[in-house]
């Protein structure tokens, strides 16, 4: 890849519209997941669906990193907050994810000192400069964003600054995958497997997938040019009868992962034995914590949490939206209740969120599709 425009080429996306169309087989309807936030974004952003005969169709999966945050647990991270000397960091996109007393800008608003870091290391540089104040890194995210909270941990533990802990919620995208494989709500034929997740994990964990329920995988880019390739990668494994994994990205994602990101992650962290997602409830083994011989930098350990479950709002429909079973303007408070502005679920907070990428690029094609259909 030397230029970004090489990958949104638009007669390109055309010749390739023009292959997935002759690979539909007539009266099939096709339903493919993109399980990772990012390339819902693009979806929406470029018009991919515009490319693609109506008999596709593209739904959303627990991909979004802040989306899958409960509201308890924005609850426990508040509750940390508000202890004495404590200095409490997070990455932007979770300031303004709803708990269920408010969330980090209301929190601050009334007295704790949460501050907006674009990594774990700017919280550890904080530990540095404030030693009279215990600094709390609020560590979210896939396998993603694991290996740098535990890189710092890492460092943290070498350099002894004993004044620094992780609040880890990083979740772990298999187990969420097999429980929407296991889901009775839904029917899909393939997935467009993630890629910022695989450049870490790699392609083999995503075998089992194609082996035990027959639904292909490709692991694909973010790029208009890359979705569209994807999908046309499932519909050919589809059309020979094969379920198989192949990776569309592999100028990023080595087929076995980041062998060093995931021995970092082994040494500092272990799998629960459940996690509580937003909108899918607890999966076993999905979610990962500090091990016990890091205990010093476990924020979990070292503060007294309420751990109290905190029901979604009613009116809101996240849960719905990520397993693929809602798009988003079909949630009752869409773009009225529920905007980026007011958000109501943690959806419509993160621009990775469905609904948040929907608004943003969405709801002018579904009005002009609207429209059309009327007329």
């Amino acid at each position: 890849m030397r230029f970004v425009d090489e990958f949104r080429d638009a007669d390109k996306a055309r010749a390739l519209s023009a292959k997935i169309a002759s690979l539909c087989e007539p009266g099939r309807h096709y339903k493919f997941m993109e399980v990772c936030g990012g390339h819902t974004h693009t979806i929406y952003k470029h018009g991919l669906e515009d490319y693609l005969p109506e008999t596709i169709e593209l739904v959303h999966g627990p991909g979004c990193p802040v989306c899958v945050i409960p509201m308890g647990r924005v609850d426990d991270a508040i509750h940390i907050a508000s202890q004495p000397g404590v200095l409490m960091t997070s990455f932007g996109d979770m300031m303004r994810v709803p708990g269920g007393n408010g969330n980090f800008f209301d929190s601050n608003a009334e007295g704790t000192n949460i501050r907006m870091v674009y990594s774990p290391l700017d919280a550890l540089k904080l530990a540095r400069a404030n030693p009279d104040q215990h600094v709390v890194f609020m560590a979210i995210g896939f396998e993603t964003t694991a290996p740098s909270t535990a890189m710092t941990v890492l460092r943290a533990a070498a350099e002894d600054v004993r004044n620094f802990s992780v609040f880890c919620n990083h979740v772990t995208i298999i187990p969420a995958i097999k429980a929407i494989l296991d889901s009775p709500d839904l029917r899909l034929d393939g997935f467009i497997g993630p890629g910022h997740v695989s450049t870490i994990i790699g392609c083999r964990p995503y075998e089992f997938i194609a082996r035990d329920y027959r639904k292909p995988v490709v692991v694909a880019g973010f790029e208009p040019l890359d979705i569209l390739q994807s999908i046309y990668m499932l519909l050919r494994q589809l059309d020979a009868g094969r379920a198989e994994v192949e990776n569309q990205y592999s100028r990023v994602v080595p087929w076995n992962g980041n062998t060093v990101a995931l021995r970092a992650i082994n040494e500092t962290m272990q799998l629960r034995p459940y996690f509580e997602w937003r909108g899918l409830g607890f999966i076993s083994h999905s979610a990962l914590r500090v091990r016990q011989s890091y205990a010093a930098f476990d924020a979990e350990r070292l503060f007294d949490l309420p751990g109290v479950r905190v029901a979604d709002p009613k009116a809101c429909q996240c849960g719905e939206v990520l397993k693929g079973v809602l798009k988003p303007w079909e949630c009752k408070v869409f773009g009225t209740a529920c905007t980026p502005e007011t958000p109501i679920g943690t959806c419509m907070v993160s621009p990775e969120g469905a609904c948040a990428a929907y608004y943003n690029f969405g709801r002018f094609s579904r009005r002009r599709v609207t429209e059309v259909s009327i007329g």
